[in-house]
């Protein structure tokens, strides 16, 4: 619930990555502020905002530590499992930490960091971004995601599972959840995936999902994928400040 008296400060802005810690926030119920970045404008590499990530990338967080002073979070998962270790003490979204149910909830979480996440941001790069088509990248990735798809579908299918650990939400769960959402855009089809398809749905249902999702402004990925001429104008617009950055950044490289 985004909040004018909060101390937590979400950086964000809306990206698979972006809406997993607002999903975070306001499946666990709490009071947040929130800073919309406006990536296209690179402000993610301005110094203020490297001076709480160093790597300049969405999404961040700061808020109150128990010694009183700021703390700076970023990494997603690593935003998402400070959250959760401080302020789930009702274990809403988490296990208690050394339970078989916590180990098997990080495993799906860094599943997501390590894999699903860098594998679709690759295939949406190659479908959608790259200036030119190269085939081959755009083969790899999406063949790699669908393979990182299956994994998934057929864990929750052989398991008769509702969430990805069992019959509760975690934050594995919500590391998912954007990317999955937005797997047309990456070239994938979620019909080939039933289970998964349920589980998104599923997911898709909850209050906490719906208001998250909506931060900064409101997920209209979903619709712009139905309309081949809008995704294309979409792409195109980001497709040129993406390339424009890669290309500041290797002249800062060198």
């Amino acid at each position: 619930m985004a909040s004018d008296s909060s101390n937590i400060v979400l950086y964000t802005t809306q990206t698979p990555n972006g809406v997993k810690i607002s999903i975070t926030l306001e499946e666990l119920g709490l009071p947040y502020k929130v800073e919309k970045i406006n990536i296209s404008q690179n402000t993610q590499k301005e110094p203020w905002f490297t001076a709480i990530n160093p790597n300049g990338r969405i999404p961040a967080l700061t808020d109150t530590f128990t010694d009183g002073q700021t703390i700076n979070l970023f990494e997603s998962g690593s935003i998402m499992q400070y959250l959760v270790e401080r302020y789930d003490t009702e274990y809403k979204i988490s296990y208690p930490r050394g339970t078989r149910e916590w180990f098997e909830t990080n495993n799906w979480l860094f599943f997501q960091n390590a894999g699903v996440g860098p594998m679709q941001g690759q295939s949406n790069h190659f479908t959608r971004y790259a200036p030119e088509k190269i085939e081959y990248g755009i083969n790899r990735y999406q063949n790699e995601t669908r393979r990182l798809y299956g994994v998934l579908d057929k864990h929750l299918a052989k398991n008769n599972y509702a969430y990805i650990t069992g019959d509760k939400c975690t934050i594995a769960d919500i590391a998912h959840i954007g990317w999955v959402a937005a797997a047309a855009w990456a070239g994938i089809e979620i019909d080939e995936f039933p289970a998964l398809k349920q589980w998104e749905e599923r997911m898709t249902a909850r209050p906490g999902v719906q208001k998250g999702r909506d931060v900064p402004e409101k997920h209209t990925s979903k619709e712009s994928f139905k309309d081949p001429a809008q995704a294309e104008k979409r792409a195109a617009e980001a497709r040129q400040w993406i390339v424009a950055g890669m290309k500041e950044d290797a002249a800062k490289s060198k």
